[in-house]
């Protein structure tokens, strides 16, 4: 096999990132991707998401960005505010963002990102989904990967492949089975404290009220912070619903015997929680109904010591689970899929002409070009996500003044403690073009490795 066009591209997971590579690939050229998905199909639910402009670039490159900004916001300012008072403690206009960095910062509903993506990859005949078949066990890693695999209602079945990758999520069966095998080592989960509601508001729900119906018609994100907890919020849906995620302490969730980091919560909690928060703030959260308040707990995992082992890698929450304060683990899972097709479309066709031990070294030499690519970047950004969020979470002290302080002069400095609304943090990620990056370096990072 000399082409890579030939290579079996099998994608483990149909999320963010499972789409996000399938639709790369087959773009590259890639004539056989398979993505098995556990669920029996995508059910497009799930609360609001941001498109900041790197995503937004990859998603264009993809062919489908445009029906995804269609019922997109397009951001133009976001405002930090006490969530006790509702006081304004910093203003950021981000009003030439498209200008900048030649994408817009948009928000919208993961249905619109997903269904999206999912549309572009049915337009491929290359791309065939698997849905309802779970991953049992990764039998081989080399040289050619042999999966078991299990339809719902079927007996398993093998797979090989040449390339697996795995968008299997925070639990990921691959990333277990993976470091065990290559290390002997295990993955050392990290409990943040932090959980999470997502509360999605019809424009006929906040009709009645002014102060509401002014958020929901505006093209502002709103974050209103307190001590050990904040609220986001934005419209999504064509201005039609406003979109509230939060970030608490989990006590009311570790409480909970559910082992799939949700659970049906409490609006008696969810209210107590935020009990000195400013009425307005109130008057949204009372809106949500009786029986309808879920909580997600929020984890992360410890940098891991590999995200690839023979032809099979790992991607997005499998290797690199961010906490929200950033809004960028969609992006950076999207990224990695774009990432992994340029790696694995630039293994020297000689390479690939070999034998298949050869062969197969190639493209894990390609796999880890793709790690040493993406690692130092989706680690910094997950640092600063934590960071950024413990900044937002103080309690009164010399220390909460001296970032209030830093927040009324961000302006001046170009620079704010909410790292996601800095304008600083703001033009290194949002100009970081995945893509170039990848077709500039890879040959000197192939290079390197024996």
């Amino acid at each position: 096999m000399a082409d890579f066009r030939d290579l079996r591209i099998v994608i483990i997971g149909a999320g963010m990132g499972g789409l996000g590579s399938a639709l790369a690939f087959a773009k590259k050229g890639f004539k056989h991707i398979d993505v098995f998905e556990t669920a029996s199909n995508l059910g497009f639910v799930g609360a609001g998401i941001q498109l900041p402009p790197n995503v937004a670039r990859v998603l264009d490159r993809l062919g489908c960005w445009d029906e995804i900004e269609r019922e997109a916001t397009d951001v133009k300012d976001t405002s930090i505010r006490q969530g006790s008072t509702n006081i304004e403690l910093a203003h950021v206009n981000m009003p030439d963002v498209r200008e900048k960095f030649g994408q817009p910062h948009c928000t919208g509903h993961r249905a619109s990102l997903a269904g999206g993506l999912y549309n572009g990859c049915k337009k491929e005949s290359a791309i065939t989904f698997h849905f309802s078949t779970a991953l049992v066990r990764v039998d081989s890693w080399a040289p050619r990967p042999m999966l078991t695999v299990k339809p719902r209602d079927s007996e398993p079945y093998q797979v090989t492949a040449d390339v697996v990758l795995a968008s299997d999520g925070i639990k990921s069966v691959t990333r277990t089975q993976m470091l065990a095998d290559a290390l002997g080592a295990t993955s050392e989960e990290e409990d943040t404290g932090q959980a999470a509601y997502r509360i999605m508001l019809t424009r006929a729900e906040m009709a009645h009220d002014a102060e509401m119906l002014a958020l929901l018609d505006s093209d502002t994100v709103v974050r209103w912070i307190g001590e050990r907890r904040h609220i986001i919020a934005y419209p999504v849906s064509s201005h039609n619903i406003y979109n509230l995620s939060s970030a608490q302490p989990d006590d009311n969730f570790a409480a909970a015997t559910n082992a799939t980091y949700t659970t049906r919560g409490s609006k008696a909690a969810m209210l107590d929680v935020f009990a000195d928060f400013c009425p307005l703030v109130h008057r949204m959260l009372n809106l949500v109904p009786d029986g309808e308040v879920c909580e997600w707990k929020l984890r992360v995992y410890k940098e891991l010591p590999t995200w690839t082992h023979g032809s099979v890698a790992l991607l997005g929450d499998a290797c690199h689970p961010t906490l929200p304060h950033l809004s960028q683990g969609a992006a950076m899972a999207i990224e990695d899929g774009a990432v992994l097709a340029e790696c694995v479309a630039r293994v020297p066709a000689e390479s690939l002409a070999g034998d298949s031990d050869s062969s197969a070294a190639a493209i894990a030499k390609a796999l880890k070009v793709f790690e040493l690519l993406r690692k130092p970047y989706t680690t910094m950004l997950v640092d600063l996500a934590s960071f950024s969020g413990r900044t937002l979470h103080l309690g009164e002290g010399k220390a909460k003044e001296e970032r209030d302080a830093a927040f009324r002069d961000g302006a001046k400095t170009g620079s704010v403690p909410d790292k996601w609304a800095s304008p600083d943090v703001q033009k290194m990620i949002y100009s970081n073009d995945c893509v170039q990056v990848t077709a500039d370096e890879f040959d000197k990072l192939y290079a390197t490795l024996a």
